[in-house]
């Protein structure tokens, strides 16, 4: 008798064991999809992406690796300076969690106002003066102006005849290779004291336009020795030809840098030349008495390229503070679900959209930062290819 209880309460704990199993598969397999479900939900550009974990590790300090290394080897909180503190954990889970961040109200008031998501942007490296309230807004012309023939002034149609006159006396130059691009996606993006208009949203014109500032970067850029091509297709006006909205224009101008990459291999640099719509006093600096059209260096990062254009940007970035200071408004990082995000630097790994100037400069300033952002960057291609040249 003890023996057959003994086989049957065996049974029992067997029949237990497998339910609790099934039981265990089940819930498993729930939690899997769910986990799954949660992971796919996430919106563009609130996944977990090599240029979010820059951003938050941009945010650390010094200190807070010296605290971290002070949990091991006590000899390195000696070295903090007395008002230090520890890094705060919470504040660091917090943003990981909910995606928003403490300081930045933008991560929160972007999901609550409408429109108010086309201020997202990180700055990567502020130059002076630069902070959240004036980085470089892209923002569509109305239609009507889009489509109305505006009038320039007789000074800013003389300017576009002496570039053209210069163009024609440049020599050929890296051994008759062109090895740098400019492209304007926003080609006819212009400057109120160059037309008869004293309205920002009407600053636009087929010729005298944001083109005649990537022509004379790319004819200073040859006087350093340094072949240049500049695409003269009217981007904004195959963008109508295709019945494409204002914010496609990097999709039409993909096109054509594309199809600039098959016919020369020698390109090696691409520069997407722009103007931004803040006002004079934000994009304007006094260099020995001489006023220059400040500019900024925009990366987009919902692309593999991200770090290293950011790195072009930085370099140029840098040559600038050191020999024109104030010049550069720093370097900008657009990405998420809001912006292009790529502006076809996804194409080459040395790529950079520039602004020149606000709306309310006039051409000879942007001319002026032309020159200057030609030199630097001369001086930093010939360093870095001494040996092509």
């Amino acid at each position: 008798m003890r023996k057959k209880r003994q086989l049957r309460f065996g049974v029992g704990v067997n029949r237990t064991s497998i339910k609790k199993l099934f039981s265990l598969f089940i819930i498993g397999i729930m939690g899997l999809f769910i986990f799954t479900g949660i992971l796919t939900s996430f919106e563009p550009g609130h996944g977990l992406a090599s240029n979010q974990i820059h951003e938050w590790s941009s945010t650390i300090k010094g200190e807070h690796f010296l605290y971290l290394l002070g949990m091991e080897n006590h000899h390195f909180h000696s070295v903090l300076p007395d008002d230090s503190e520890p890094p705060s954990i919470s504040s660091v889970l917090f943003e990981i969690a909910t995606s928003i961040t403490p300081n930045d109200p933008r991560s929160l008031l972007g999901r609550e106002l409408p429109g108010f998501a086309l201020f997202d942007g990180s700055i990567l490296i502020a130059g002076e003066g630069t902070d959240y309230t004036n980085i470089p807004v892209e923002s569509a012309p109305p239609m009507d102006v889009i489509l109305a023939e505006r009038e320039a002034t007789q000074e800013s149609l003389e300017r576009l005849e002496q570039l053209e006159r210069e163009r024609e006396e440049i020599e050929e130059s890296t051994d008759g290779r062109k090895v740098v691009h400019i492209i304007h996606s926003h080609n006819t993006e212009s400057f109120l004291p160059e037309l008869e208009t004293n309205e920002p949203n009407e600053a636009f014109h087929n010729k005298v336009n944001i083109t005649l500032v990537g022509e004379k970067l790319s004819q200073e850029l040859e006087k350093r020795g340094i072949g240049t091509e500049v695409e003269e297709r009217d981007i904004q006006e195959n963008l109508r030809e295709k019945g494409w909205n204002y914010p496609q224009s990097y999709d039409a101008s993909r096109n054509f840098v594309e199809e600039a990459m098959q016919e020369n291999s020698d390109l090696q640099y691409f520069f997407d030349i722009h103007r931004d719509s803040l006002p004079r006093d934000r994009t304007t600096v006094t260099i020995n008495n001489e006023e220059f059209a400040r500019t900024v260096f925009v990366i987009g990062g919902n692309h593999e390229n991200y770090e290293e254009n950011y790195q072009l940007a930085k370099s140029l970035h840098n040559e600038l503070e050191e020999h024109y200071p104030g010049l550069s408004r720093g370097v900008i990082l657009k990405d998420g679900p809001y912006t292009n995000g790529r502006f076809n630097q996804d194409l080459s790994s040395n790529s950079v959209l520039i602004e020149f100037g606000g709306v309310e400069n006039t051409l000879e300033e942007t001319y002026r930062a032309a020159e200057a952002v030609a030199e630097v960057f001369a001086e930093f291609y010939w360093d870095h290819h001494a040996v092509d040249g």
